[in-house]
């Protein structure tokens, strides 16, 4: 549109105009004005469209000066022009915008975040999932639509991770970015997982095994020792039952009252790994572990309490700590109690290895690549574990506390 003659108001008047006793207009050209009221100065814009006398807002001034206001009245009549109502126009745009802030990559893996993935790890392990989204995926691809975001981009965000010396946090984070595209299929907001075509690029780091003993010739006295232990008894407890359960630490320690069924014999829970919920059979001898226990912290909150604080479950390096002191640096810890039951069962006492990957948590799949859920081999698995148990029994004698 041209301005010039059309145009009557200047910067200063627009500056010096104030409400007197009640609202007034000030009109500049091209259906430009300048509304006075009480609470300030409104820019309209008044036009025809389809017949009818409309007003379009274009802004407060002083936010929008008068440069700004016939800008914006230019652009909305090159819309008439075309045919566009203004109005019209600005809801779509609106609209747009709103669907963009909900489809962008951050808004769905926040809404992945609250509905699948914290009701399935414990909670610290589901913050830091999301801290480290928050840290590293966000600042670059947050506010790109998810159906936008491509696997170079994704993965200039990975490298730039793994240049950091930490590749393992590069791996988890696309781990990570493939469940939200996935469930970002499953909400019909993207098409494909791009994540899938990263699955090989990243870097590789060297295996650090947790320490473990494996021979049954070493099991009896590591089984003693715990029995003697004469450290806090929610110490004890934890590793007895962890030799019994063979979960893992995170898992363990977290356990929660409301999660065992204790007449029924089951524990339910979700593995730290991101699997699905899983229910646990619990032998005779971890129900008696677990009975023991109410007396020191039920019927509510954490089984294995902190000494350091309530609300606070046992740590990891209380269990570890426990175990070097009982001269088992350096040999075992409290995650090698996995390593120790997979190996004896497997190897020694002949247990079908399906059984012993879905009571380690681990994600067993069919002939047709789907993953079992939570209740297979449940039965199977109760029996095996109570032959476990029985097992370790077996092999504590010899004053059952000490080495």
């Amino acid at each position: 549109m041209s301005r010039g003659s059309k145009d009557k108001l200047s910067a200063v008047t627009v500056r010096a105009a104030a409400y007197r006793d009640r609202p007034f207009k000030l009109f500049d050209g091209g259906g430009l004005f300048l509304h006075l009221q009480r609470a300030g100065k409104y820019w309209r814009l008044k036009y025809r469209f389809g017949g009818k006398e409309k007003l379009f807002a274009l802004g407060v001034y002083p936010e929008v000066g008068l440069k700004d206001a016939r800008q914006a009245r230019d652009e909305a009549r090159q819309l008439l022009a075309a045919g566009i109502d203004p109005s019209a126009h600005r809801q779509v745009q609106k609209a747009d915008q709103v669907a963009a802030a909900a489809n962008s990559f951050e808004a769905v893996a926040r809404e992945w975040w609250q509905k699948v993935h914290r009701g399935r790890v414990v909670s610290d392990h589901a913050d830091r999932n999301l801290r480290r989204l928050e840290i590293h995926v966000f600042p670059a691809i947050g506010n790109m639509p998810i159906r936008e975001v491509t696997a170079r981009q994704l993965l200039a965000v990975l490298r730039q991770v793994e240049r950091g010396g930490v590749v393992e946090t590069a791996k988890r984070l696309r781990m990570l970015c493939g469940q939200v595209f996935r469930y970002g299929i499953a909400t019909e907001r993207v098409e494909r997982d791009v994540a899938a075509d990263l699955k090989d690029t990243l870097g590789t780091t060297e295996v650090q095994h947790h320490p473990a003993l494996v021979n049954p010739a070493d099991l009896g006295p590591l089984l003693r020792s715990i029995e003697g232990y004469g450290g806090q008894p929610t110490t004890r407890a934890a590793l007895r039952l962890a030799s019994i359960l063979f979960v893992r630490p995170g898992e363990l320690r977290t356990a929660r009252w409301e999660d065992f069924r204790l007449d029924a014999g089951e524990w339910d829970y979700c593995p730290t790994k991101g699997g699905d919920p899983m229910i646990t059979p619990l032998p005779r001898q971890a129900v008696a572990i677990v009975r023991d226990m109410e007396l020191l912290s039920g019927p509510e909150g954490f089984v294995f309490r902190s000494l350091r604080g309530k609300g606070r479950p046992l740590s990891v390096n209380t269990l570890n700590a426990a175990l070097h002191q009982m001269g088992y640096q350096g040999l075992m810890t409290a995650h090698g109690f996995r390593a120790m039951a997979r190996t004896v069962l497997v190897e020694r006492l002949s247990y079908p290895v399906e059984w012993v990957e879905m009571q380690l948590g681990h994600a067993v799949r069919d002939a047709n690549g789907r993953a079992y859920n939570r209740t297979t081999y449940l039965e199977q698995r109760r029996e095996m574990l109570q032959a476990w148990a029985d097992y370790l029994d077996g092999l504590r004698p010899a004053g059952q506390g000490g080495v």
